[in-house]
C-alpha cells in the first residue's frame, strides 16, 4: 500500500481534484502532494511507498517519462479526455475510481519498455510513409459502400520510396516500400490494429512491418487481408509485408521521410533512429491487461527476427520507385541467373539424354503392344524430354537464340531417334493388332490439350523452385509425350496412316501446349517482361489455335457420343412376349451416317430375329441417326 501519492497535474478545477483526492484518502488513507507537470524528481530510488499519479495529457505524460527514465519510481495514469493514446496503450480504465484501484493494485505493477524515435518518446507506434489501411482507426465505422471506395482508393494510390534499414546487429537491407509501421507492443486495447499477434511490452524489442508488394496481385491480397479479413499474423504474413524484430532500427532514405508518432503530429527527417529502452519504467497497467502482465513477466528476451526475403531488391526496386507495380512478381537477378544456367545445360544434347530417350521409347512400345499401363508408366518416368522443352519455353519468352536453337535441336534429335527405334522395333514384333492403349492415343481432343497445359505449368514451376523435385515435372511431361511418339513409330512400322496421323497430332498438341503454358508460367513467375515475350508468345499461340481446330471437332464428337450413350443407356430393359429382357450397352462408335452399338441382351431363352428387330426399333426412337447393333446374347438359366 502506498503511504504517499505524488499527484502530477495541471488541472485547475478544484471540484475535480477534490473528488479524486477524497476517494484516495477515504479508501487508501494515503498522503497526497500535488506537483506541476514540469517537476523533476531526484533521489527517489527504492522508495516503494510512493506512487506517482499522472493526471496529464499525452504529451505531458511523455515528458514525465522522458525525465524519469530508469529512476525506479512507481507510476500510474489516471483517465482524462486529453490522454487517449496513453489510456489505450496501457489499458487505463475510463472509470476514474477503477483506474485509482488499479494504481494501488500491486499485481498490475509491471516494468515496461519505451520506444524512442529520434529522441522522442512514443507510447507504441511509429508510422513512416503510407501503410494503406493498416492504421485506419475509423475504418469499421464506415458503411460497406464507403469501405469498398476506401479499398479501391488505396489500390490505385500506392507509391514507393527507397529505404535503407539497419538493425541492431548491423544487418542492412536496401529496398523499395510504400510504408513502415513500428510497434513497440500490442494489447487487446489496440482494436484498431490489423496485427493480431500479442507483442510483448517488455521484451526489449520493437516490431517493424514493411509494406512492399512486388506485384499487383500480392498487393490486392494484402488489401483484402486488411480491409475485409482484417487479420494479419506472423504465422500467415502476407508476402507484401516484411518483418523485423530488433532492439534498434535505423531507417534512412535519399529524400525526406514523413512519419507520425502515435497517430499525432507529422514529423520529417532524412534518417529515423528507433530504439527500445527495456524495462525503463514501473507502471501500473489497467486490469484488462492482468493476464498479459502475468504472461509477459515469464518471457525472456527474444532473438532478433528478420523476415525480408519477399521485399523487392535491385532492379525491381527501381521499377517500383519509378511508379510501376507489375501485375506479376519479377524474379530477382539471383533467381534468374541460377535458372538460366540450369536451362542452358538442359538444352544441350548429350549421350545420356539420347540413351534415356531410346530406352524409354522401347519400353513404351513394348508396353503398348502388351497393353500394359504399368510398363507405359515406367517409360514415362524414364523419359528425359522435360529438360529441352522447358528450355525451349524460356527461349520463346526471352528470345534467347542459344536456348531456342539448342533446345530445338535436342528435341528434334530425340523425337527422330524415338520414331526410328519404335518403328524398327515394331517390324521385329509379329503383332499387328491395335491395342486399347494404342487406340486411346489416336483421337486427341481438347482434354488432351488440358493435360499438356497442366504438364507445362508443372514443369516450369518445378524448374523455377529448387525445393520442388524436378522429377515430378519429368513425370508430368512424359505422360503427355512418350506414349504418342511410340504409337506414331508403331504406325510407321505397320504402315497405318490413321495411327500415324492421330498419334502424331496428339504429340504435336502436347508439345505446343506444354511450351506455351510453361512460357506463360515463367512470365507469371517474373522471369521475362511481357513486352519482350510478346513475339514468341504470339507465334506459339497461332500454332496452338491451328492445332485446337481439329481437337475441337474431335471433342465435340466425344460430347455427341456421350449424349447418344446417355440416351440409349436409358433403356435398361423391355418386355417381349411377357418376358423381361435386360439390355446392357457396352460401347458406342459414332460414325458419320450411323451409330455402331455393342450391346449385351440378357434373356431366359434364345431370341428370334424378329425380337432383335423390336429391340433395335425401340433404341432407334432415342436417337436421330441410323443405328447398327452388334448383339451378344446372354442366356440366364434359373
Amino acid at each position: 500500500m502506498y503511504k504517499s501519492v505524488c499527484f502530477i497535474t495541471k488541472e485547475q478545477d478544484e471540484a475535480v481534484l477534490s473528488k479524486i483526492f477524497d476517494y484516495i484518502k477515504e479508501k487508501y488513507n494515503s498522503k497526497i502532494s500535488v506537483f506541476c507537470e514540469n517537476e523533476i524528481f531526484e533521489n527517489l530510488e527504492n522508495d516503494d511507498n510512493k506512487l506517482f499519479l499522472l493526471y496529464l495529457d499525452d504529451e505531458k505524460i511523455k515528458t514525465f517519462f522522458q525525465n524519469h527514465l530508469n529512476k525506479n519510481i512507481n507510476i500510474s495514469i489516471l483517465p482524462n479526455e486529453k490522454c487517449p493514446n496513453a489510456m489505450r496503450n496501457y489499458g487505463t480504465s475510463k472509470d476514474i475510481n477503477e483506474a485509482i484501484e488499479d494504481a494501488f493494485n500491486p499485481e498490475l505493477l509491471s516494468k515496461i519498455d519505451l520506444l524512442k524515435c529520434n529522441d522522442l518518446i512514443a507510447f507504441n507506434r511509429i508510422v513512416i510513409g503510407d501503410m494503406h489501411g493498416m492504421n485506419r482507426l475509423d475504418y469499421n465505422q464506415n458503411n460497406r459502400l464507403t469501405k469498398i471506395k476506401i479499398f479501391f482508393n488505396n489500390l490505385i494510390n500506392i507509391r514507393f520510396k527507397s529505404y535503407t534499414l539497419t538493425t541492431s546487429k548491423e544487418h542492412s537491407i536496401q529496398t523499395a516500400a510504400s510504408g513502415i509501421t513500428i510497434l513497440e507492443h500490442s494489447t487487446i486495447m489496440n482494436k484498431e490494429s490489423a496485427i493480431k499477434d500479442e507483442l510483448s511490452i517488455h521484451d526489449g524489442k520493437l516490431n517493424a512491418y514493411i509494406l512492399a508488394p512486388t506485384s499487383l496481385l500480392s498487393y490486392i491480397w494484402y488489401l483484402l487481408s486488411i480491409f475485409f479479413y482484417q487479420r494479419i499474423s506472423l504465422v500467415s504474413l502476407p508476402k507484401s509485408l516484411g518483418f523485423i524484430k530488433t532492439s534498434k532500427l535505423s531507417v534512412s532514405s535519399e529524400g525526406v521521410l514523413d512519419y507520425k508518432i502515435d497517430h499525432k503530429d507529422l514529423y520529417q527527417s532524412n534518417t529515423i533512429e528507433l530504439e527500445v529502452l527495456q524495462d525503463c519504467l514501473n507502471i501500473h497497467l489497467g486490469r484488462v491487461l492482468l493476464e498479459i502482465v502475468k504472461n509477459d513477466n515469464q518471457n525472456t528476451e527474444e532473438k532478433d527476427v528478420i523476415k525480408l526475403n519477399t521485399l523487392p531488391k535491385a532492379e525491381l526496386s527501381s521499377i517500383l520507385i519509378g511508379g510501376k507495380l507489375p501485375l506479376f512478381k519479377k524474379a530477382t537477378d539471383e533467381d534468374f541467373k541460377d535458372l538460366l544456367v540450369s536451362l542452358k545445360d538442359s538444352a544441350k544434347f548429350s549421350y545420356t539424354y539420347l540413351t534415356l530417350m531410346i530406352l524409354s521409347t522401347l519400353l513404351a512400345t513394348t508396353g503398348l503392344f502388351a497393353n500394359s499401363a504399368p510398363v507405359i508408366i515406367g517409360a514415362m518416368i524414364l523419359a528425359p524430354l522435360m529438360a529441352p522443352i522447358i528450355s525451349l519455353s524460356m527461349g520463346v519468352i526471352r528470345a534467347d537464340k542459344f536456348l531456342l536453337v539448342q533446345s530445338a535441336r535436342t528435341l528434334v534429335l530425340g523425337v527422330f531417334m524415338a520414331l526410328l527405334f519404335s518403328s524398327i522395333y515394331t517390324l521385329f514384333i509379329p503383332l499387328e493388332q491395335i491395342t486399347a492403349e494404342m487406340q486411346g492415343r489416336l483421337n486427341p481432343n481438347l482434354l488432351d490439350l488440358m493435360v499438356a497445359v497442366f504438364s507445362g505449368i508443372a514443369g516450369a514451376y518445378a524448374n523455377s523452385k529448387e525445393e520442388v523435385a524436378k522429377s515430378l515435372a519429368g513425370v508430368a511431361i512424359a505422360v503427355a509425350l512418350v506414349p504418342p511418339l511410340s504409337v506414331t513409330g508403331i504406325g510407321l512400322g505397320l504402315g497405318n496412316i490413321d495411327v500415324i496421323y492421330g498419334s502424331f497430332l496428339l504429340f504435336v498438341t502436347n508439345l505446343v501446349g506444354i511450351t506455351l503454358s510453361a512460357a506463360l508460367t515463367f512470365i507469371v513467375l517474373g522471369f521475362a517482361p511481357v513486352k519482350k515475350a510478346k513475339k514468341g508468345i504470339f507465334y506459339t499461340t497461332i500454332l496452338m489455335v491451328l492445332i485446337t481446330i481439329p481437337l475441337f471437332f474431335s471433342f465435340m464428337q466425344v460430347v455427341e457420343k456421350y449424349n447418344y450413350f446417355n440416351k440409349l443407356n436409358s433403356v435398361k430393359s423391355m418386355v417381349l412376349n411377357e418376358e423381361k429382357i435386360g439390355l446392357n450397352i457396352k460401347t458406342i462408335q459414332n460414325k458419320n451416317d450411323n451409330i455402331l452399338i455393342n450391346i449385351e441382351v440378357v434373356s431366359n431363352k434364345p431370341l428370334e430375329l424378329k425380337e432383335y428387330s423390336i429391340i433395335k426399333e425401340e433404341l432407334q426412337k432415342r436417337v436421330d441417326k441410323q443405328i447398327v447393333l452388334k448383339i451378344v446374347s446372354v442366356i440366364e438359366i434359373d
